[in-house]
């Protein structure tokens, strides 16, 4: 038991040192966690031979990553990708299984080696890709959407690989021990059925998890809801998801598929949110996990015995599948960034791939030396995702944004306005329909394309420009413009903004978004007459909503947000001043803390003063909340 402690402990303590610094650094956390997995195994050997026996069980973190994006999907969706699905993740299997073949045949290997092998590389990672997608918000993106369709046809396309690899066993080749991967327990409820039989037990399990998930699920949950316990509820969501794990191993499907379908059916139930909250704190871990042991069971000794060979099979199955993978972006109009989203993301071998391994060893058909190798290969191949992702944000994505933005010329200004609007997004929308509503002709900048494209859908004209630019500006008529509102997402270019405009039109009353109080106070230094954070009073709201929701009479709860305004206007200047001190060099200025506490205990007692109550008829009837 003790020694399950230790080894617990490393693992953990591994993921809790490597992966803040990973993300810190803006790697993200995938690489950090197979960072830790070769330090505390090839590096420092803390870990060992364990870690095929945990990857088994951290693999269980892929089985509950589809569950959980299978419940953001409903089956209109999912029928809608269907040309994605079949065309686009068919085509990427078959012309990568047939380009892995081809290589495979063409370095002197028999064909039914050649063919598990091509089948084996052209599997991606479902773990990192979709983790990485999802960290950084790209799964929405066309090349996100086009990537998960593939990876969800490359997992329906493991089920028939099984099926095949035992038929090309070759003959007088020695089969392996069995695998971690494998179903060790003995148990099937297709082993010795016939063709026909295999296929109805095969039915009947996919037909259970359908019917079951949709009828039996809901009042399973009520009855569980009733106990009041949270930890049963969580119990719950465990054995649902290990449950279908369980059947679809028994009957030789994917866990993973299987867990998808269901998270699929149980997507529109009302218990939906509760399942992903008690799901995903045991998906996040088991995945890391999974990360982990894939670092840890690098071999650097068969590494370093076979480094040319294993870094130019890693190079090209990379360079391989990207070429593949571009073509078909194009093929099927996912176009710019996202191709190459789609391209990077995809360009690995995955997790499956190790299966197949030892499950091609097993039945003699792959050589026990070459499967060590190609082990390497698919690991490092693995290991260099997230930097892939890190090239795609770092080096192709600034280079389209910026081709975009430079192919187009500015456009064309026709038009001037006392009120110019730099930023026409979520800040600058409220902003120019607020003006509109009154009637004041108002000129609108933006840097976006797509975002001017868009508001133009709703009749919301704009002008394509970088307001940084000072000649737009003055094509604009900054000259002649009474106000100029600064709302764009960028902290720099507004302050550069805001310098050049009082710099060189100091008639201009400019009015500025800060991102926060320091931001704020920045752009007051520049010169800004008017500083609105964006979270500030939608802030105030909220607590006002907030005091009410407590019992506090909604003017009462009106005056003492009133109350919190006059009282920090009241003291801004106190503020700024001790603030510049910091930007002048001070690295601690005490006299800014003990500024900001006399504040707030100002402001305590300005909030607990006595105040008039309203007059019925001066204010709507309200009924106080229950308490």
């Amino acid at each position: 038991m003790t020694t399950y402690f230790i080894q617990a402990f490393i693992y953990l303590l591994a993921a809790v040192i490597a992966v803040p610094l990973a993300k810190r650094f803006g790697l993200g956390s995938v690489l950090g966690y197979l960072a830790a997995g070769v330090a505390i195994g090839p590096v420092m050997g803390l870990v060992g031979q364990e870690s095929d026996t945990i990857q088994h069980f951290a693999e269980f973190g892929v089985v509950m990553m589809l569950f959980l994006v299978g419940m953001e999907l409903d089956p209109k969706s999912l029928w809608a990708q269907k040309a994605r699905l079949v065309g686009l993740g068919g085509l990427q299997v078959a012309l990568t299984a047939a380009a892995g073949m081809a290589v495979a045949w063409w370095l002197g290997l028999q064909w039914q080696t050649a063919l598990t092998i091509g089948l084996i590389f052209a599997l991606s990672s479902t773990a990192i890709v979709l983790q990485t997608l999802n960290e950084k918000g790209l799964a929405k993106t066309a090349g996100g959407r086009s990537a998960f369709a593939v990876l969800l046809f490359q997992d329906i396309a493991v089920i028939p690989m099984l099926a095949l690899i035992p038929l090309l066993a070759l003959p007088g080749l020695k089969g392996g021990p069995g695998s971690s991967f494998s179903d060790d327990s003995g148990f099937s409820l297709v082993a010795g059925l016939p063709g026909w039989g295999h296929a109805l037990v095969v039915v009947g399990a996919i037909a259970a998890v359908i019917v079951g998930g949709y009828y039996l699920s809901r009042p399973l949950f009520r009855y569980v809801v009733q106990s009041r316990l949270r930890e049963i509820f969580t119990a719950t969501a465990l054995m649902l998801v290990i449950g279908i794990a369980a059947l679809m191993s028994i009957v030789n499907l994917s866990p993973a598929l299987g867990a998808f379908l269901a998270g699929v059916i149980l997507g529109n139930s009302e218990f939906r949110h509760e399942l992903k909250a008690s799901i995903e704190p045991f998906k996040g871990l088991l995945l890391g996990l999974f990360f982990i042991t894939v670092g840890a069971g690098i071999n650097f000794e068969v590494l370093a015995a076979q480094w040319g060979i294993v870094v130019a099979l890693v190079v090209a199955v990379i360079v391989v599948k990207a070429l593949i993978l571009l073509v078909l972006a194009l093929k099927f109009g996912v176009h710019g960034s996202n191709g190459w989203l789609f391209t990077l993301g995809l360009a690995q071998a995955g997790e499956f791939g190790f299966v197949l391994l030892t499950y091609s060893v097993q039945n003699r058909v792959i050589p026990a030396d070459i499967a060590q190798i190609l082990s390497l290969v698919v690991a490092l191949s693995m290991f260099l995702t997230p930097l892939l992702f890190i090239v795609y944000d770092r080096v192709v994505l600034p280079r389209y944004r910026r081709s975009t933005n430079d192919e187009r010329e500015a456009d064309a200004i026709d038009e001037e306005a006392p009120v110019i609007v730099a930023g026409v997004g979520r800040f600058g929308q409220v902003i120019y329909r607020l003006l509109r509503a009154n009637n004041i002709p108002v000129v609108v900048l933006d840097h976006e394309i797509e975002q001017i494209e868009n508001v133009r859908k709703v009749n919301i004209k704009s002008f394509f420009g970088d307001a940084s630019r000072p000649g737009l500006l003055e094509t604009a008529g900054i000259e002649q413009a009474r106000l100029l509102v600064v709302a764009i997402d960028d902290r720099e270019r507004t302050l550069d903004i805001v310098k050049h405009v009082k710099k060189f039109f100091p008639g201009i009353w400019v009015l500025a978004r800060a991102f926060d109080r320091g931001h704020g106070y920045q752009l007051r230094e520049a010169g800004a007459d008017d500083v609105v954070s964006e979270t500030y009073h939608s802030a105030l709201e909220l607590g006002g909503h907030a005091l009410t929701a407590l019992g506090v009479h909604p003017m009462r709860a009106r005056q003492m947000t009133w109350a919190f305004i006059d009282h920090e206007m009241a003291h801004e200047n106190e503020l700024f001043e001790a603030w510049k001190e910091i930007e002048e060099g001070i690295s601690f200025n005490r006299r800014y803390g003990e500024l900001f506490i006399k504040l707030e205990e100002a402001l305590s007692s300005t909030m607990h003063r006595d105040w008039e109550e309203p007059r019925t008829e001066d204010v709507p009837v309200w009924t106080p909340p229950d308490k």
